[in-house]
């Protein structure tokens, strides 16, 4: 009895363990779905904010950067002593955005960097590297004298965010720097603030416009109202002087001719700016030997008048 009763003990025992073999790997495999079901949620609630924040942060930082189009004054600065915006230039550029594509033209200091790379050194070194070729500019510094250097045209990706931008020179050995290009102002609100008038609200047509000039002996002078020509946002004066004896006008760093051969002498020059006193040279035949002379011509925009309507 006493066997019958242990030998049914153990058979139950082992129905029982065989149950819970049996349900134990149906319970194993249930808990590993539910366990990789769970971890590939939990993946995915993971990477989809970290994808979502990325995106807005990109989205904005986009928006940051982004100007609307037109021109700008803007700051270039260099991690170098030696690569710097001509002085005359006060540290900036002229950074000019179409279509969302920003582009800043630089004046340098002299002739003597001869390309530029937006990247690295070791890149532009590479055959096919595409470099940035230089334009001839004339700056003109505060005491009137000018002087011929190297401009670029730099593409900017970003406002106020350092970028590589690799340059070769007369040595002939590429040098990487950073450049960073900051504070972008309004063309027509840096006129503004320099007390110059806004000439890009001027339709393209004839105008007079009085002026003052100072310089010289005081005995030559140039006619006052002179004609002011507007097209395409470009102002160019007729100014005849009192005396015949002017056989070219330097502005800017170019030589403008007589635009008569009888009479006063009759130039016609661009006009950068109104308000504001500038340099303008004229060579006189009337001494023994021709001599450049140094004037300072301001346009009075509260004078502005129109030829046509006659207003």
């Amino acid at each position: 009895m006493k066997a019958k009763t242990l030998m049914n003990k153990i058979i139950i025992v082992g129905g029982l363990s065989a149950c819970l073999l049996l349900g134990g790997c149906g319970a194993g495999q249930a808990a590993d779905a539910t366990s990789a079901e769970s971890t590939v949620a939990a993946q995915e609630s993971t990477v989809t904010p970290t994808e979502s924040t990325e995106t807005v942060s990109t989205e904005t930082a986009q928006d940051k950067a982004q100007l609307p189009d037109g021109v700008y004054a803007a700051e270039f600065s260099t991690d170098s002593s030696m690569f710097h915006v001509s002085e005359a230039c006060d540290g900036k550029g002229t950074l000019t955005v179409k279509d969302g594509v920003m582009t800043i033209h630089i004046s340098l200091g002299s002739k003597k960097i001869l390309n530029l790379y937006p990247g690295l050194a070791e890149d532009a070194a590479k055959d096919g590297a595409v470099l940035l070729e230089p334009t001839t500019d004339t700056v003109t510094y505060s005491d009137g004298m000018t002087e011929e250097v190297y401009g670029f045209d730099v593409p900017v990706p970003a406002i106020g965010e350092e970028f590589d931008l690799a340059l070769i020179g007369t040595k002939g050995k590429w040098y990487d720097h950073k450049v960073k290009v900051s504070d972008p102002v309004a063309e027509d609100s840096r006129e503004a603030a320099n007390g110059s008038y806004d000439m890009s609200a001027l339709a393209d047509g004839s105008y007079t416009i009085e002026l003052t000039m100072e310089g010289g002996s005081g005995r030559a002078s140039i006619q006052s109202p002179a004609q002011l020509a507007i097209a395409d946002g470009a102002a160019t004066a007729t100014l005849e002087w009192s005396s015949p004896n002017y056989d070219y006008m330097l502005v800017n760093g170019e030589k403008y001719l007589p635009v008569n051969t009888e009479g006063n002498s009759v130039f016609e020059v661009p006009v950068e700016a109104l308000d504001v006193p500038l340099t303008m040279i004229g060579d006189t035949v009337a001494m023994s030997t021709p001599h450049e002379v140094e004037y300072t011509v301001t346009f009075h925009s509260e004078t502005l008048e129109s030829a046509e309507s006659g207003k």
